[in-house]
């Protein structure tokens, strides 16, 4: 065989393993998508059971303040309190590197208090960057302060990746009650998950096998 015509093999060779490649990679991102969307909280109901203590997981300050979409998350787990699903909160995540001179945490405590809620019940994981950690360092007050379940607040888009994450972490029951958003910018938020999905799958391949 001439070199054109081994070279004209190979390259069809590539270009069909390069399409096989993206429509794998077109699929696992469409299933991933299609499991963020359709979640609608643990248990399907969207009722939780009621529990010792709410978890609402961290997003962003503004000027030291919730952002608006991290207001939507701590506007639910109050509807959540007010209604008798738990009768303490654990507010998550640290200092943000935007300027912030308070920890996510603190902010938040900050808003539920001037919501009527007494300081006293309320914990706060100050130290924790991402939603493991969110989790990690919650089941650690929860298990210190000898809590034994737990309902899970954050946004829809969120919710199935929140669920996996307190499974592997031994939250028993899981339980995630998502609210869904007004004022973020889905299509980014949505697309953006489908890779934290991603890196959160990959993650726990590696601890299931290390």
């Amino acid at each position: 065989m001439s070199s054109g015509k081994k070279k004209n093999v190979w390259l069809k060779r590539f270009a069909w393993l390069a399409a096989v490649g993206i429509l794998a990679i077109a699929v696992w991102c469409g299933t991933l998508y299609s499991i963020i969307v359709r979640f609608d909280g643990i248990p399907n109901s969207g009722t939780p059971v009621q529990a010792d203590v709410g978890i609402v997981l961290g997003a962003t300050l503004w000027n030291d303040k919730p952002s608006p979409g991290l207001q939507e998350r701590l506007d639910h787990a109050l509807t959540l309190y007010r209604q008798g699903a738990f009768k303490q909160f654990i507010v998550t995540g640290g200092l943000d590197d935007n300027g912030a001179t308070l920890t996510e945490a603190a902010g938040m405590r900050n808003y539920l208090v001037l919501q009527g809620v007494p300081e006293a019940d309320i914990a706060l994981d100050t130290e924790s960057r991402s939603t493991y950690e969110n989790l990690l360092f919650a089941k650690a007050i929860m298990d210190k302060r000898q809590w034994k379940s737990a309902v899970i607040v954050t946004h829809r888009y969120h919710g199935s990746r929140a669920g996996s994450i307190a499974k592997q972490l031994g939250y028993s029951p899981v339980q995630v009650s998502v609210t869904d958003s007004k004022v973020l910018k889905l299509s980014y938020h949505k697309t953006r998950e489908v890779l934290a999905y991603t890196k959160w799958l990959l993650d726990k391949a590696r601890m299931s096998f290390g």
